[in-house]
């Protein structure tokens, strides 16, 4: 996730989240792995605007980049901004759990690392037209890939009370699921839900006023949880994670960003479980198919210090884990 700001041609400007930690996790494994006559290889499963792709080629002259988005027009911006480091990038318009298609498309088994960014980018954010955001009335699409499914509209007007409450629930976390989804289908039935500023307005008369006081803005939970929806963000992720831990090479390292708790809890399970030793409590000698296959790198999930969130805001929910592979899989 990145912040853009204005630069003298227009572009935007951005900076990535963790950027320092994450060139540090990564050097390691891609030091060790440069000093081989193939060089260096990894994933950014989610290169957006190119910021961690950028540092990451800057500090590793020798290292291979695959870069992959579902998102064609931050490919398409990543493109001109990698394009100094010529044939040492390829760039894929691809959703991250297509990483095992994408490696064997390229010849490859193994990669050195894995970076996972996950969630919304300041592209989708400010860009008003893709309406991920709620801070201004905007078609309810909300696709990372304009080109491709159903729109949040679709969700809002073709879901049952049920299945409403359900994403709201559990993809947004929001207690008022059931009275939200109910409204929602009332109001829908006077004229079809098309932008975002009648949706927000909805959430206001909707939400119990003591819990707009203390739970934040009131859409926050609903548009996360229409996001998460359209995109089937939990679903990709559910799938990428083991075909992303299973490609790194023994001394791989991944790391994930993630910005909601939903997916935080995701990726701790999943480095968690290969973390831990499979064998049998009443085992009294570990075997070596039983052995952990993953270390750890991070102790719980870090976050942005207090100086980065001042200057990127969007900073503040990270949740930062990474993990560095031990031995093989059985």
């Amino acid at each position: 996730m990145v912040v853009p700001e204005e630069t003298h041609s227009g572009s935007p400007h951005h900076v990535p989240v963790l950027v320092d930690r994450i060139l540090a996790l990564f050097a390691p494994a891609l030091t060790a792995s440069a000093e081989d006559a193939a060089g260096a290889t990894l994933v950014d499963a989610t290169v957006g605007l190119g910021g961690h792709a950028d540092a990451l080629l800057t500090a590793h002259p020798a290292l291979r980049l695959i870069a992959l988005d579902r998102d064609a027009e931050a490919l398409e911006f990543s493109r001109h901004r990698l394009a100094k480091y010529g044939d040492r990038v390829h760039l894929a318009h691809a959703v991250y759990d297509e990483l095992p298609e994408v490696l064997a498309g390229l010849g490859l088994s193994r990669v050195d690392g894995v970076l996972f960014d996950l969630g919304v980018s300041s592209m989708q954010l400010d860009s008003t037209a893709r309406g991920f955001a709620y801070a201004s009335d905007a078609p309810l699409d909300m696709r990372m890939d304009p080109s491709r499914g159903q729109t949040a509209a679709d969700v809002l007007n073709d879901y049952s009370a049920g299945e409403l409450t359900r994403i709201l629930r559990d993809f947004g976390e929001e207690r008022f699921a059931a009275k939200i989804a109910r409204a929602v289908v009332r109001e829908r039935e006077r004229a079809p839900f098309e932008t975002s500023a009648r949706l927000v307005q909805l959430l206001y008369d909707t939400v119990p006023a003591a819990s707009r006081r203390t739970g934040g803005h009131p859409a926050k939970r609903t548009f996360q949880a229409l996001r998460v929806e359209v995109n089937g963000e939990l679903a990709t992720l559910r799938a990428a994670l083991p075909a992303a831990l299973g490609a790194l090479a023994v001394g791989g390292r991944v790391v994930i960003e993630s910005y909601h708790s939903l997916e935080d809890r995701m990726v701790k399970r999943a480095l968690a479980e290969l973390a831990t030793s499979s064998a049998p409590l009443d085992l009294p000698v570990e075997l070596p198919e039983h052995a952990p296959q993953l270390k750890l790198l991070t102790r719980g999930a870090e976050q942005a210090g207090a100086d980065e969130v001042q200057h990127n805001p969007r900073a503040a929910s990270v949740r930062l884990r990474a993990a560095e592979r031990i031995r093989e899989a059985a």
